[in-house]
């Protein structure tokens, strides 16, 4: 909280909150590309070269104007990028989810996202303005829910299904004067089923890009603006938005249109000042809370002894919103790879909740006629294949 708040008010430097659950290959990727000064680990802090340098890293050098921090997030390639966001931005969409909600001071949240994400950063902002500190727990469930004596919470879609499924569901999503979630699309029939047991939830819509959430329940938070632009990507603007990919400024010019951010997301104004966000138009796919790159599991997966080709979408699950399918011609068709043998292959090299966690068999996969792998043909096999049984679970819950 100390580093935050110095990074926040100007007189420490700024922030780049990183996953220590990383695998190793990642962590290391990340840093490099992002080059920070120094790194702080429960062992100390220490400089850090940068990637072929003998000498350290110049550090979070060249930083857009008041940047206070910099979150880690991947494009459809899965290259890391870093979000520069200014304290103004941040504090400005902390107040507006506060005013809009109805918190008070000394209101205090329940942190069960990581902060490297811009969900579970925004806890911790939102607790400073209260005055108060977040209860942080690593994973959430009924009982750690109705006895933390938080009033607010920010969860995924999985962490909302655990909690609307579990023992003591009503007490636990009761205990809570509003549950915000986000983070993926909301399978169906979860908020009717969360409502129903006592949960108050808010939805809301946002990237890091946006400070987080910026839009509650289809309606954008106060001094932000949507509107639909071609081909349905949904464009914001507004004092939320971020500074600039650090280093990037090729990217920063893709991704804005004068003052809007357009995102890669499709939608339409259901009414006037009321957004219903369709999906992707990229290949990311959200599960659990966690963005996967779609081509980047793909490439892993071709270079798996027993795999020719292969392609990777997300299936529509009740749980973790988008499943990580993989569609897999075998190199040799009369012994084909197998789900756990994949999985098990590709840990260490990704992280857990980017392995598939589905597996359909193909002779061929079904091309455009450009032959680019057709997205939509992909989607459909995934939704009515023949699938292994599913194994294992993503999120960070």
């Amino acid at each position: 909280m100390d580093l935050l708040t110095a990074a926040l008010d100007g007189t420490g430097p700024a922030i780049l909150p990183v996953d220590p659950g990383l695998p190793p290959a990642r962590l290391a990727a990340l840093l490099d590309a992002l080059a920070p000064a120094t790194v702080e680990t429960p062992a100390g802090t220490g400089r850090r070269p940068a990637a072929g340098s003998p000498g350290p890293a110049p550090g979070l050098a060249g930083l857009l104007p008041d940047t206070a921090v910099v979150i880690a997030t991947s494009g459809s390639t899965g290259e890391p990028k870093g979000v520069e966001l200014s304290a103004a931005a941040l504090l400005h969409s902390a107040r507006a989810s506060l005013d809009r909600i109805g918190a008070r001071p000394g209101d205090r949240w329940l942190s069960c996202l990581p902060p490297s994400h811009i969900a579970g950063l925004q806890v911790f902002i939102r607790s400073l303005l209260a005055g108060t500190s977040p209860v942080v727990r690593e994973r959430l469930d009924g009982p750690a829910a109705a006895t933390a004596g938080c009033q607010f919470v920010s969860v995924v879609p999985t962490q909302l299904r655990r909690l609307a499924d579990g023992p003591g569901a009503r007490a636990a999503l009761s205990a809570f004067r509003r549950i915000l979630l986000g983070g993926a699309a909301v399978p169906p029939g979860l908020l009717d089923s969360a409502r129903a047991a006592g949960g108050n939830v808010t939805t809301t819509y946002g990237m890091s890009e946006t400070c987080g959430g910026c839009v509650y329940d289809h309606v954008p938070l106060d001094g932000v603006s949507v509107q639909i632009g071609a081909g349905g990507r949904i464009r914001i603007a507004g004092p939320v938005l971020f500074s600039g990919y650090r280093g990037r400024p090729d990217l920063t010019g893709q991704a804005m249109d004068g003052r809007w951010f357009v995102t890669s997301d499709v939608g339409e104004m259901a009414a006037p000042g009321r957004l219903a966000v369709l999906g992707r138009a990229d290949g990311m796919i959200n599960t659990g809370g966690e963005k996967v790159a779609a081509d980047e599991v793909a490439a892993a997966l071709e270079a798996v002894p027993g795999v020719r080709e292969a392609a990777v979408v997300g299936r529509p699950d009740p749980e973790w919103g988008d499943e990580v399918t993989a569609i897999v011609v075998p190199a040799d068709p009369s012994v084909p790879p197998g789900l756990a043998d994949l999985r098990a292959a590709l840990r260490g090299r990704l992280p857990d909740f980017a392995l598939p966690r589905a597996l359909i068999l193909v002779a061929a996969l079904p091309l455009l006629p450009s032959g680019k792998p057709d997205l939509l043909a992909l989607r459909e096999l995934a939704r009515t294949g023949p699938r292994t049984a599913r194994r294992g679970g993503p999120g960070p819950a």
